[in-house]
């Protein structure tokens, strides 16, 4: 960018020299950990009470929802812990992001016809971290 010693672009190696996140790693650890606790909010939710949400009555991803509970909560944990390395701005972070995001872009959209709302939020979610991860690489 014009006006940057180096060439360097905002927000991505001047914030790994100093140890904190630049503008765009702030907004991708934080949407990722955001897209983490709705997903276990949404895992919990299945786990502790089955008839909170509506049940298809024929879907090829048919599972018990205490069973979609531990699979949202297990994935929600996940993308907290990759988050966070991507606020620290770990090695691993950013791949780890994407991986994250996408599994859970898969999971939500699974899971749609049991709450399509909170799933296609979190969806949304999901696809602007890939976007940013992969467009801004951070």
């Amino acid at each position: 960018m014009a006006g940057m010693p180096g060439g360097m672009r905002q927000g991505t190696s001047a914030s790994r020299d100093s140890g904190r996140p630049g503008g765009a790693a702030m907004f991708i650890g934080v949407a990722l950990i955001l897209s983490g606790v709705l997903s276990v909010l949404q895992g919990v939710a299945g786990i502790a009470r089955d008839a909170l949400y509506g049940v298809p009555r024929s879907y090829a991803y048919r599972f018990d929802l205490t069973t979609w509970g531990w699979i949202n909560l297990v994935v929600g944990v996940a993308l907290v812990v990759g988050g966070v390395g991507v606020l620290q701005a770990r090695s691993w972070g950013r791949s780890a992001g994407v991986g994250l995001a996408a599994v859970s872009l898969v999971t939500e959209f699974m899971f749609i016809p049991y709450y399509p709302l909170w799933s296609i939020s979190v969806m949304t979610l999901d696809l602007v971290v890939l976007w940013a991860l992969a467009r801004l690489g951070v």
